[in-house]
């Protein structure tokens, strides 16, 4: 069965790099990944696949069927790229492999009574794609659902955080900042305020808690009080409960820059809240086993959760469907994911070799929960006591 796999990634590495390449060198943000989403559809659609695109009502998600088996396999590409520093989390890299991992378990989908998919899922970065197909009911028969996500490591439980997406604004009163300030409501001083807030609360979070933001506006000159300001803030904790806890104290110190300059303000949600990963134990066992005859040298088990891979809609997903979200280690000379460095690394030979190896490794697990008998009935049973509970 192996040899079937890589036959099939060896006759396709050159599309699949290629797939990767020509992401890389076109990065779009959330929502706007026309060009990703076409390329990365367009190669499933050129290997047999049903392609079905604009799902769940984003114009640039897209379901890519074959097969249909019992058993239901989802591999999730993502393909949005950050501000400014482009493909600097190598969501590239995730597109190609899960491209890879489609083809490969396409050759033996009818032999293993596989129903293969390949979910194209946008606006991870921000804006909860996953989160959005979840709710539209796009991934109510997955049997199982994979990816993998470059880094620095090889990871294969990587640990998330639950993510609280948020805008806080406020709003003053223009006025003369030298002529008539008496007359101004200063929404500049209540961002400043706020932040001073933040800043103290971060002695006293629990563990696992984090909050780290930027200010989108808080002003146009020196000399207007500024009448509107714009925060964007991103509120993190190990599971949903804490993250429940640090919104509540959070907004204590939001409303304290209103209340201090005589703002008002409101607290807008930018993205559908992330919750962590809960990778499941099976799959994860096999993908480690799989990754290290693939030559990978994975991090040990007991570092795995000492630090988290900051937030992934992914979380969503195996919250409700047994799932994996390794991560596949490439070369980055010392960067880390977000750096310009590391979107220089993502098309270097060490990340080529990242997208083959994730694809084959994903297709190897995929395989052998197909043809392990408890394993194949546990997943399957699980789909359809959901689609009952549904």
């Amino acid at each position: 069965m192996s040899s079937t796999l890589d036959s099939v990634l060896d006759a396709a590495t050159g599309d699949l790099v290629a797939l990767s390449h020509a992401v890389h060198a076109r990065p779009e943000l959330a929502f706007e990944e026309h060009f990703a989403s076409a390329a990365t559809a367009d190669l499933l659609a050129g290997g047999g696949f049903e392609v079905r695109r604009g799902v769940a009502g984003l114009p640039t998600a897209f379901d890519a069927t074959y097969g249909s088996g019992e058993l239901v396999v989802a591999v999730c590409a993502e393909y949005d790229a950050l501000p400014e520093i482009g493909h600097a989390c190598g969501h590239n890299i995730i597109a190609a492999s899960a491209v890879g991992a489609g083809l490969a378990l396409a050759s033996v989908a009818d032999e293993l009574g596989l129903t293969v998919r390949v979910l194209g899922t946008p606006a991870e970065e921000s804006g909860g794609g996953k989160v959005l197909m979840l709710d539209a009911g796009v991934f109510d028969d997955v049997s199982l659902a994979m990816m993998v996500h470059p880094g620095p490591f090889d990871i294969a439980a990587a640990r998330s955080l639950a993510l609280s997406d948020i805008a806080v604004r406020y709003a003053g009163r223009e006025a003369h900042a030298s002529a008539a300030p008496e007359w101004g409501i200063n929404a500049g001083d209540a961002v400043t305020v706020a932040q001073v807030g933040v800043g103290l609360l971060r002695q006293h979070l629990r563990p696992g808690q984090q909050i780290h933001g930027i200010v989108g506006h808080a002003g146009t000159a020196p000399n207007i009080v500024p009448g509107s300001s714009e925060m964007f803030y991103y509120l993190r904790a190990d599971t949903a409960e804490a993250l429940a806890d640090l919104d509540r104290r959070a907004r204590g110190c939001f409303e304290a820059g209103a209340v201090a300059t005589g703002c008002t303000h409101e607290i807008v949600t930018v993205s559908p809240t992330y919750t962590e990963l809960t990778p499941d134990p099976w799959l994860v066992a096999e993908y480690r086993r799989v990754a290290s005859t693939l030559g990978r040298a994975l991090v040990p088990e007991e570092f795995e959760s000492s630090r988290p891979f900051g937030s992934t809609d992914m979380g969503n997903v195996t919250a409700r469907i047994p799932g994996i979200h390794p991560v596949i280690g490439l070369d980055s000379g010392g960067a880390v994911t977000h750096q310009p460095g590391f979107t220089t690394a993502c098309i270097t030979e060490s990340a080529d070799r990242a997208v083959v190896d994730g694809a084959r490794a994903l297709a190897r697990v995929a395989v052998a929960a197909a043809t392990d008998p408890q394993q194949r009935s546990r997943l399957v049973e699980g789909t359809h006591e959901r689609t009952v509970r549904r």
